[in-house]
C-alpha cells in the first residue's frame, strides 16, 4: 500500500493533513489525536516554556567546597536563605570539603545538569587548581555553565609592628634592600593568600620566603609572635588583631577599598598599579542545564546581591558585592584561569 500526506480540507480556518492510500483517503486526525498532534507542531519551543514556566518544582541542592562556619559556607548560607524565598523553593546547602574544593567540584560536576543542583565556585576551584593540579577529576569550563558572580573578597596585607614598614613602598623598598630575608606565611602552598603574594613579588620586582602551614591558625600564631613578619589574608580574621595594635595593616588587594575599612588604600593605590587579587564567590551549574533555569536563577542572584541588606552582611564579611549575568561571570573565570597560569608558570609552582 502506497502512503502520502495531503492537505486536505480546512479545520476551524487551518488546514487539515490526511494521510492517503491506494485505496481512499483518511483523515490524519483521526489517526492522531488533537492534542497531539499540536505538540508534535509545537515540540521546538515547548520544552523551554515549560522550563521556564515550572521551574523549579523541587528542592535545590547548593554544593559548597568547604566546612561550615568559614567565609565560603557564610555567604552560600546567606544566599541559600534569599534564593529560596525568591524562588518559592528550599535551597539546601551541601557542605563537601576537602583537597582545597576539589571534592566538592568533582561531586557537583558528575551532578545532573538539570538546575537542582548548584556549586559556590571559587578562586580555588574555577582559577588555581585547574592550573596547579595535573590530575583534577573535572573541568572548569566544560563540565560547568556560569551562572552569577556574587562578590570579591580581597585579601588584607598585614606585617608584624617589628618589621620598620607602614606601607606598601617601603614594604618593597625594605625587601628589594634584604632580598629573601622578609618571611610570610599563608595557610597553604597554592592557595591564594601564597599565590596573591607571589603575583605581588612578580609585580613589585621583590622576593621574600614562603613559609607555608597547615591552616590559618599556626600561620596567624607565628605571625602575632614576629616569626614570620608578613601575610595577605582574610580580612575578617586580621582585622580584630589589627584593631588591637598586634599587626599592621598596609593595604588591601582588591580593585577598590572595602567598605569596612574604607581607610585602608589598595595595593594598586600604595604603588603596584594594576595588582588586584582575592578570593571571590560565584554559582555555577552543571553542564546542560537548561538555559531557562539558568537565566532564572542568575536574575534572582542579581537581585538579592543589589538588596540593601544582602549588601551590608557581605561588607560585615569585608565581601565587595559584585552580581553579573551568566556571560560575565563566564568571562571572569576564563580571564582568572589564565592570570593564574601565568603566575604559577613564572613561580615554578608545584604542589608536592
Amino acid at each position: 500500500m502506497r502512503l502520502r500526506f495531503t492537505l486536505g480540507t480546512r479545520l476551524c480556518g487551518k488546514p487539515v493533513v490526511s494521510l492517503a492510500t491506494n485505496a481512499k483517503e483518511v483523515p490524519f486526525l483521526r489517526l492522531l489525536s488533537f492534542g497531539s498532534l499540536a505538540l508534535a507542531i509545537a515540540a521546538p519551543g515547548f520544552s523551554t516554556d515549560a522550563v521556564a514556566q515550572s521551574y523549579p518544582s523541587k528542592v535545590i541542592r547548593f554544593i559548597v567546597p568547604f566546612p561550615p562556619g568559614g567565609g565560603n559556607d557564610t555567604i552560600a548560607r546567606l544566599v541559600a536563605q534569599k534564593l529560596g524565598v525568591a524562588l518559592g523553593q528550599q535551597v539546601i546547602v551541601d557542605n563537601r570539603p576537602g583537597a582545597g574544593g576539589t571534592i566538592g567540584a568533582e561531586a557537583a560536576a558528575r551532578s545532573a545538569g538539570d538546575g537542582y543542583t548548584m556549586f559556590l565556585a571559587g578562586v580555588a576551584t574555577h582559577g588555581i587548581n585547574p592550573n596547579l593540579r595535573k590530575k583534577l577529576p573535572y573541568d572548569a569550563l566544560k563540565d560547568f555553565e556560569a551562572v552569577s558572580l556574587i562578590g570579591s573578597a580581597p585579601l588584607l596585607v598585614v606585617v608584624h609592628p617589628s618589621l620598620p614598614v607602614k606601607s606598601v613602598k617601603e614594604l618593597i623598598a625594605f625587601a628589594k634592600a634584604r632580598p629573601g630575608q622578609i618571611n610570610y606565611a599563608s595557610n597553604g602552598a597554592g592557595g591564594s593568600a601564597h599565590l596573591g603574594v607571589e603575583l605581588f613579588e612578580m609585580m613589585a620586582g621583590v622576593k621574600m620566603t614562603h613559609v607555608p602551614y597547615k591552616g590559618l591558625t599556626p600561620a596567624f600564631t607565628d605571625l602575632l609572635s614576629g616569626e614570620v613578619q608578613v601575610m595577605f589574608s582574610s580580612a575578617v580574621a586580621m582585622l580584630p588583631q589589627v584593631r588591637a595594635g598586634r599587626l599592621r595593616a598596609i593595604a588591601m588587594t582588591g580593585s577598590k577599598r572595602s567598605a569596612a575599612i574604607p581607610n585602608i588604600p589598595t595595593v594598586a593605590e600604595a604603588g603596584v598599579p594594576g595588582y588586584e587579587t582575592g578570593s571571590w564567590y560565584g554559582v555555577v551549574v552543571p553542564a546542560g542545564t537548561p538555559k531557562a533555569a539558568i537565566d532564572r536563577l542568575s536574575k534572582e542572584i542579581q537581585t538579592i546581591v543589589k538588596s540593601p541588606d544582602f549588601t551590608a552582611k557581605l561588607n560585615e564579611e569585608a565581601v565587595i558585592p559584585v552580581g553579573s549575568t551568566p556571560e560575565g561571570f563566564d568571562r571572569h573565570i576564563r580571564a582568572e584561569l589564565a592570570r593564574w597560569a601565568k603566575v604559577i608558570k613564572a613561580g615554578k609552582i608545584e604542589l608536592e
